[in-house]
């Protein structure tokens, strides 16, 4: 089966549109920092270098230090589909991050978005 075209787009390439969508909803870039090194296991500098670097979306997960545990609890849906039912790992880790923008950008408290 031929991997999915988002799997080539760099994160550097989303990101100013996760930021854009937070801020426009009157939350923060450090915010949206704070959420992918939680959900990645990246430091801000990791997280910089890869920006940096224009990593896909694919290396970029499947380099990531140490994806979080908790982000089996992230439930919901996101284009129409239930992330917790995606069966492709890499779609459901990039579904993972949209679902946890999306709730940032609806005003949802940063401890329940990093399911504290």
């Amino acid at each position: 089966m031929e991997k999915h075209r988002i799997y080539s787009v760099s994160v550097a390439s989303v990101y100013p549109h996760y930021v854009a969508k937070a801020e426009k909803k009157g939350r923060t870039k450090a915010e949206v920092d704070e959420i992918i090194c939680w959900l990645t296991g990246y430091g801000p500098q990791a997280l910089d270098d890869q920006l940096a670097k224009s990593t896909s979306l694919e290396n970029f997960f499947a380099q990531a230090p140490r994806m979080n545990p908790s982000r089996s609890l992230i439930t919901g849906v996101i284009c129409g589909v239930r992330v917790e039912e995606i069966q492709d790992t890499t779609m459901r880790e990039i579904r993972y991050l949209d679902k946890l923008i999306d709730e940032l950008a609806k005003g949802k408290a940063m401890d329940k978005i990093l399911r504290k």
